[in-house]
Parts: C-alpha cells; structure tokens; sequence
C-alpha cells in the first residue's frame, strides 16, 4: 500500500523505520512544525522529521493544524492507501479521516479500552498494573475508540520506568503495526469494536500530577517516581526549592513522612508506609545526580525535611 506516516517523537521513529523496511510504499510523513528547545528556544524539528529528512525521497509535512485547507488538499493530491499514526500528536478532523481508503491505523501504547490518552504508559505504571501494551485501531473522531486490529501485551517491571516500559512497546509495536497495514492490504484482517466497560483515561501528565506525596505509602511513591521517568519528572521540595526524585528503591526502614536520613553512601526518606531510598536526584537548574553526593554538597541537618 501506499502509506502516509504520522508520528512526531522518539517512540514513533521506530515504527517508521519498521515502515520503511516493510513491503509498503512511504509516500509522505506528517508530523508536528518544528518546535523551541534548549537553553536558546531555538526552533528544532521533531525526532520523526529529522529521521524523514536523513531518508529523503518523499515530502514532509507540518501542519499547523491537521484542519489547514493546504494540508489536506495535499494530502487528496497524494492519495495515501493508508496513514499509520504514532503519537502525532494533533487532532485529526473528519475531512483528513476520509482521504485515505484505509483509514488512519493508530498505535497506541495500551490495551484498549484501558489507557485512552496521551500517557497512556505513563498512567499505567503509577496505578500499579501488572501488564501494559499496545494496540493498532482504526481512527474515529471519539478519542482512542475506534474498532482494534490488534493488540500486544507486555509485564511491567518492578523497577520499569515509563522511559523503560515505551522503549519496548515501541519496538514490539512497530511490528504490530506493520503487520496490521499487511492484513489490511490482504484482506483478511478484520477490525473489532472495543468493549463498553474497562474505559480508562490516561491524559497528559502536568508537572503538578507528578508533585510527591510522602504522606501516601512507598508503594505509590515508587510507582510515582518511575511513571514520571523520563517527563515530566516526579518532584517534592527541600529548603523551599523544588527537588525532582528521578529513581528510588524501597527499603524495609522506619521514618516519619518527609524524615531524611543520610550515611556516606545512601540517603532515605519517610513515606506514609516504610522509608525509600533515593538513588538519583536533580536539584533546581543542576543536573541528575547521585543523591548521597547531593546529601554531602547540601550538609544535611537533622531539621532538613522533604515536602
């Protein structure tokens, strides 16, 4: 088939690689118009048009909005068979859902209908579930509940961080995604409506979703810190400025909510239950660190408290 990919960030680059090695013709890549970053804001093209660019040979797209009247002439002008979507990223109207005789086939990072959002990984870990995965499915106005082609599933670790957990399903994905757009073009792939019940949400996470809560057991202080891994980054405070806990490790000790206590080589804090231990943090506009060197650079006091 001929196929126009969407996708914008790391995740999604491999799923277009996947395409690209696959029996299917690329014929254009959307993506999201490039974007500030860093220290100087200076505009940056998203990871998926940086890969597209390297490969050359067909157009890229970055609409302001997928509803631009330019875009989706262009998009008609190229007549895709299919548009397989990862993490795009922008809204699709019904006017772009029409173009192509095969829809827009999404891969999404859960097992549908749990997880409909854009962090679909990140909320499954911090709510403590066994399993994650992904789906491929056709794309219809509602959000993330258009009828499945097919689905993966994936054990979530112990010591999983969302960072850990999309990297895999990011590769185990693309597969499923390729092998989806070979079943549609074969005819012998069959989409299924998604059931009513077991509907979870799984928006975007603000960095007030990942503030710390040390009164709540470790358990869920845990499943906290490694959900918010890599973004937007789990975070409590200390002497007044904010304190990102990028990983931690639970312990059997006994300390009050927010209590530290450092030796030479380890640094633990009170939860609602037993203490953590921090093993890496990121004082404000410093970079990641090894908390027992953090403990030393800030001379901890025994009235020094988290939170």
């Amino acid at each position: 088939m001929r196929v126009v990919f969407a996708g914008t960030p790391e995740p999604a680059v491999t799923a277009l690689e996947a395409i690209v090695a696959s029996r299917h013709e690329l014929v254009g890549v959307v993506t999201r118009p490039d974007a500030p970053a860093g220290r100087g804001r200076k505009l940056v093209a998203s990871p998926v048009a940086q890969y597209a660019e390297e490969l050359g040979g067909f157009e890229i797209l970055k609409p302001v909005k997928p509803s631009d009247p330019e875009f989706l002439a262009r998009l008609r002008e190229i007549a895709p068979d299919c548009c397989p979507v990862v993490a795009y990223g922008g809204l699709l109207p019904q006017a772009a859902l029409d173009i192509p005789q095969h829809g827009w086939i999404n891969l999404h990072f859960s097992v549908l209908p749990a997880w409909r959002g854009a962090a679909p990984v990140q909320h499954s870990i911090i709510a403590g579930d066994d399993v994650a995965g992904a789906s491929t499915f056709r794309i219809v106005k509602a959000l993330d509940a258009g009828p499945v082609y097919g689905v993966l599933t994936e054990p979530i670790g112990p010591e999983d961080t969302s960072g850990d957990l999309l990297q895999r399903l990011a590769v185990s994905g693309s597969k499923l995604l390729v092998d989806t757009l070979d079943g549609i073009e074969a005819g012998v792939l069959e989409a299924r409506e998604q059931p009513a019940d077991g509907v979870t949400l799984a928006p975007k996470l603000t960095v007030e979703d990942a503030e710390l809560d040390l009164n709540a057991p470790a358990q869920r202080v845990d499943r906290l810190v490694r959900g918010c891994n890599p973004a937007p980054g789990a975070w409590t405070t200390f002497r007044g400025e904010r304190l990102k806990i990028l990983a931690v490790r639970l312990t059997d000790d006994e300390l009050k909510p927010g209590e530290l206590q450092a030796t030479k080589s380890s640094v633990k804090a009170g939860t609602g239950s037993k203490a953590i231990e921090l093993v890496t943090v990121q004082p404000q506009g410093k970079k990641p660190m090894a908390a027992a060197d953090w403990a030393r650079g800030v001379r901890l006091t025994d009235a020094d408290m988290l939170g």
